[in-house]
């Protein structure tokens, strides 16, 4: 894969890309209309998708950091997204254009004060894993194999100014409006700060190691604070191929069955007994090793659960409570999903959705074990997802709705889900989490 020698760091820079980019988008809307008059419509428009979503995800690369990070959030709505960003978007999780040797050991020595030859008895300067904020070395010190995680120069000081870049397209395609949408982008500038913040993950992750080392079928690296700093983490490299390579393959029910019962517990436990959860779960931050284990990876990205948003949201996790519409709606309102100054409309309208989305969506936590091998289910999700991004009435209304806490609660199940999916996972034991 070609290496980068540069990456634009300062405001000016980054959107002059982003323009360069839009002018591409541009062009592509002027073949649009010439394709769809000699063509159907619904193959002009797939051209369309196709063209944006790699024009759009190769200028994102080249910027790495937020702008790339939130493509990367976005490859996950597959219900919302056409499918060719979702190809391409999803990219980001763990194959994008690394530095050059000569710009890692510039940045290592910029981060550390150091030559990595100085820290360790080798060091290999081609990247073997580069992602949205930071790409992965291999280096041995003391004969054990490690792996060196550096940041990308350049991304935590652009997360505001990259934010407010990309604001406008997120706010129209979830259909945000109004003065409160700031705190959801304030949710996730906060987010994207702490990931930048590798002090905070390597405390991060000896906790959850710690935490969750009981779990069977799954692994933690251990990470070395002293060969470490706030742009710079070391840990053990661990040995195994990315889940999505896996599942790619993979015809052995009864692995597929253990790996996505150790995911499951690992993300129960997190959510129901630490009340604080690994919410970035794309197949890039977890392997598989040769024994069939689960190794969990990159706890940049960790959501605290307060109580006053994990109660009502799991209250709505059990049918009694949806089905009761006088309990169901108060707890709409405790969750900000319905607000004083709606309309009897709106009130109608987002009652339904949401009984409509919680119905289904809540469907694995009815159950004593659940089979998420089943495309009816996962494609009843997609359809739903479907029908209310093209419902006209959703797009008079105020889309802005929720406490901001959904923002990442919401990214880890639909990632957990598509995850479990991806493994046809089945007779998972739900409630497995309170017996470990």
């Amino acid at each position: 894969m070609k290496t980068i020698d540069t990456i634009p760091t300062s405001k000016i820079q980054r959107a002059t890309k982003l323009v360069a980019t839009g002018a591409k988008v541009g062009v592509n809307y002027i073949k649009y209309y010439g394709d769809k008059m000699v063509n159907p419509e619904t193959d002009a428009k797939e051209r369309l998708n196709k063209n944006n979503a790699t024009d759009i995800y190769d200028g994102l690369k080249q910027l790495k950091g937020s702008a790339l990070k939130v493509a990367q959030m976005l490859s996950m709505e597959k219900s919302i997204l056409p499918q060719a960003y979702v190809e391409q978007f999803s990219l980001a999780q763990f194959s994008v254009p690394p530095l050059s040797p000569p710009l890692v050991i510039k940045t290592f020595k910029k981060y550390f004060g150091k030559h990595p030859n100085d820290l360790f008895d080798t060091f290999n300067a081609t990247s073997v894993n580069a992602a949205s904020i930071g790409q992965v070395h291999l280096a041995e010190k003391n004969g054990k194999q490690l792996a060196v995680k550096i940041q990308y120069p350049g991304v935590a000081e652009s997360i505001a100014s990259d934010l407010a870049m990309v604001k406008p397209i997120a706010m129209s395609m979830f259909n945000i409006k109004g003065k409160d949408s700031d705190k959801y982008f304030k949710e996730v500038e906060n987010k994207l700060v702490e990931e930048t913040n590798y002090v905070l993950e390597m405390k991060q992750s000896k906790d959850i190691a710690l935490a969750c080392s009981h779990i069977s079928n799954l692994l933690f690296p251990e990470y070395y604070p002293e060969l470490s700093s706030e742009r710079i983490i070391t840990m053990d490299y661990m040995k195994g191929e990315h889940l999505s390579e896996f599942t790619a393959y993979n015809t052995n029910q009864d692995t597929s069955n253990k790996l996505g019962q150790a995911l499951w517990d690992f993300y129960m436990y997190q959510i129901h007994n630490l009340k604080k959860v690994h919410a970035d779960p794309h197949p890039g931050n977890f392997l598989v090793n040769k024994k069939g284990e689960l190794i969990a990876l990159d706890f940049g990205c960790m959501k605290t659960i307060p109580m006053e948003f994990y109660t009502p949201y799991f209250e709505l996790a059990k049918s009694e409570n949806i089905n009761n519409k006088d309990y169901f709606v108060s707890k709409l309102y405790e969750l900000e999903i319905l607000r004083d100054d709606d309309s009897k409309e709106e009130i109608a309208f987002f009652t339904e959705m949401f009984y409509d989305m919680l119905s289904l969506f809540t469907q694995p936590f009815q159950q004593e074990s659940f089979d998420f091998s089943d495309a009816k289910f996962f494609g009843e999700i997609a359809d739903l997802g479907e029908r209310y991004s093209k419902n006209t009435d959703l797009r008079k209304m105020n889309g802005n709705r929720g406490s901001k806490h959904f923002i990442y609660i919401n990214r880890t199940f639909f990632g957990l889900y598509n995850l479990m999916f991806d493994l046809k996972a089945k007779d998972i034991q739900i409630n497995n989490y309170m017996n470990i």
